[in-house]
């Protein structure tokens, strides 16, 4: 038990440190993005489930593949908090308020929107590619699947959640989370697992051009896992 209780603090206390003094500080001025994304969130909940709101939110904030790629990259934004219809509204308002939080702390408010908008970017850029592939592609999937709406954070959840990982050198966790996504689309290769997979991709990427920034910086100082930007303001 001690092991695994020194594996976790390892893994998790550097960012539960940073949150906690962050909180302790400003409390919930420390995450307004985040909180103005919740309430975005609820409020696109409340509209589609009425009648006369339905049709607005789908066409400000679904992403299809069957869309010209000009509007659904116009969507894409709004598209992270248009909660899925077919799973609970809480799920997603938990998602941002935990993962976003946590990365608007540590990592501030614009890199957390930069790498959320990257991660599901990429997966409505991958829903197309692999459409195009078709179903007997290991990549692919059907083309019934163009028609799926593609809504909620999952991908921008996913992709911070990995950026942090890597940013806090909790490398287990990060394993495990790519490992888990890994298992998704094997019991289950539908469109959002596939997505999932291109989100991490994209992230990967992200993690390496930011670690090759930080080893050509001049003064050759290493930043540890500790050492992170302040807090915004």
């Amino acid at each position: 038990m001690k092991r695994i209780a020194r594996l976790v603090r390892a893994e998790l206390g550097p960012p539960y440190v940073t949150v906690r003094q962050a909180l302790a500080r400003r409390h919930w001025r420390a995450v307004p993005m985040t909180l103005a994304a919740v309430c975005l969130t609820s409020v696109l909940q409340f509209v589609q489930n009425q009648p006369w709101g339905f049709p607005f939110v789908q066409n400000i904030g679904s992403v299809r593949a069957e869309e010209p790629l000009w509007l659904s990259l116009l969507h894409t934004p709004l598209s992270l908090f248009v909660p899925a219809l077919d799973l609970p509204v809480w799920g997603a308002l938990l998602q941002i308020l935990f993962v976003f939080g946590i990365a608007e702390i540590c990592l501030g408010w614009w890199r957390t929107t930069v790498i959320a908008y990257a991660a599901t970017l990429a997966g409505t850029l991958y829903a197309r590619l692999s459409i195009g592939l078709g179903p007997h592609h290991p990549l692919g999937l059907p083309a019934t699947d163009a028609q799926v709406v593609d809504t909620g954070p999952s991908a921008a959840v996913i992709g911070l959640a990995l950026f942090l990982c890597w940013r806090y050198r909790a490398r287990l966790t990060g394993g495990v989370l790519i490992a888990a996504m890994v298992v998704e689309v094997v019991l289950k290769a539908n469109l959002a697992g596939k997505e999932h997979i291109a989100a991490i991709a994209i992230v990967l990427v992200l993690c390496g051009v930011s670690a090759l920034r930080r080893r050509q910086r001049p003064s050759g100082r290493v930043e540890c896992a500790t050492d992170l930007p302040p807090i915004q303001s």
